[in-house]
């Protein structure tokens, strides 16, 4: 059944002939198509998707949505975004807009940095003050507000890096950061093809700009998401490929890399392990006179053939399972909680009677997660919850309906 919105005094359904026209009017007016699936309506807004106009949620307003509706999302509890809710990540009603509060600076002063993000103990947190986001965590929210983390059957074959470029622009345009919007502060690079080189390469300068050196005072630094393709060895340091950037020479020391392989060695086995898998980095840098890029800190992130991150084989293995499902299921992010608090690794929140949070207990659990993961499902009685305990043997059905 098709959707229904409210645009001004008018109800009109998503099926019309005319609902791309009606969406172009109102796509630069404070106007806010109302949808309809309980009443009263809730506000949404016209995004621009590539060159097509979509009518999507307003950020953090997924659980307003009926359950049944494509709008909905699960609640917050189930993944690292609930303690960030209020704290780093702040949401204006009026707009629509996140202003994030992150804890990495886009600015530097003298010498080149040798930072990743912190790295945490086997007990703790990834990182102390849940007032802040991490860089990964910033890189986890984009892809959450992006809708990557959403998946259907019905969408095999149909996502790739031009669709994901996409939804995380439009996701940062809808953020602001040190009070200015995140998408003039972030680059995403736009798919490469070779007969257009020159002018993605003239667009990709211009884009940079900002993360020049200046004659004097603080260095600007900007923030690059891209799918890596290859560490190389440099004559000093390490030299990262991007796919889409042929030809950019983006450089990390030494002491950076060393700190990179140790925080995120189980995201490089993973991806080493993985044909079909891609690895996502996240970095701020600055270019220096010479035209060099050189970064100062650097996350990463593992992600499925589907682009849906992943953490673990185990990760991997249900997220393989659910994308042969015809019902959508959602990713579970960790943020920046650390790996020995549970979260919901997925959830399906179409299945009736009630939506299904999934979970998974790695071999290496404890009896504290254990008690963790009892009290993460009790406090959610409105939910169903699986539990794959990987010790005691393969993964168990998944009743999707």
């Amino acid at each position: 059944m098709a959707r229904q919105y409210q645009i001004g005094q008018k109800i009109i359904s998503e099926d019309v002939p005319d609902f791309t026209d009606q969406l172009a009017e109102i796509h630069f007016s404070k106007i806010r198509p109302l949808c309809l699936c309980r009443q009263p309506g809730v506000p949404m807004y016209v995004a621009t998707i590539g060159e097509q106009l979509l009518v999507k949620r307003m950020p953090l307003t997924g659980g307003d949505h009926d359950p049944q509706c494509p709008s909905y999302e699960p609640p917050y509890e189930l993944s690292g975004l609930g303690p960030l809710i209020g704290k780093s990540i702040l949401l204006n009603g009026i707009d629509g807009t996140a202003a994030l509060k992150i804890d990495f600076s886009l600015t530097k002063r003298g010498g080149r940095s040798q930072a990743t993000e912190p790295t945490p103990t086997n007990d703790g947190p990834v990182k102390n003050d849940p007032k802040k986001l991490s860089l990964r965590g910033l890189l986890h929210y984009l892809w959450h507000q992006g809708g990557l983390t959403e998946w259907t059957a019905h969408w095999a074959g149909k996502r790739h890096w031009f669709q994901v470029r996409n939804h995380l622009m439009e996701a940062a345009r809808m953020m602001t950061v040190k009070g200015g919007v995140l998408a003039d502060r972030l680059f995403v690079p736009e798919t490469f093809r070779s007969d257009d080189k020159a002018a993605i390469e003239q667009r990709r300068m211009a884009a940079l700009a900002n993360s020049q050196a200046p004659a004097s005072g603080p260095r600007p630094l900007m923030m690059l998401v891209g799918e890596v393709k290859e560490f190389e060895p440099a004559r000093s340091g390490v030299k990262i490929i991007i796919k889409h950037m042929p030809g950019f020479l983006l450089m990390m020391e030494d002491g950076t890399w060393r700190r990179l392989q140790s925080r995120y060695d189980p995201d490089l086995e993973l991806w080493k392990a993985t044909e079909t898998s891609h690895l996502i980095m996240i970095a701020t840098f600055g270019t220096a006179p010479s035209g060099i890029s050189n970064i100062e800190e650097i996350a990463l992130m593992t992600v499925s053939e589907q682009w849906l991150p992943i953490e673990s084989h185990y990760e991997q293995r249900l997220v393989e399972h659910l994308a042969r499902l015809s019902i959508k299921s959602v990713k579970g992010l960790r943020f920046d909680l650390a790996r020995t608090q549970p979260i919901a690794a997925a959830t399906l929140p179409y299945r009736r009677p009630r939506p299904l949070a999934l979970y998974v207990v790695p071999p290496t659990a404890y009896e504290e997660f254990e008690a963790k993961l009892t009290d993460a499902i009790e406090a959610r009685p409105d939910m169903e919850a699986w539990v794959w305990r990987v010790a005691e043997g393969e993964i168990p059905d998944i009743p999707a309906s």
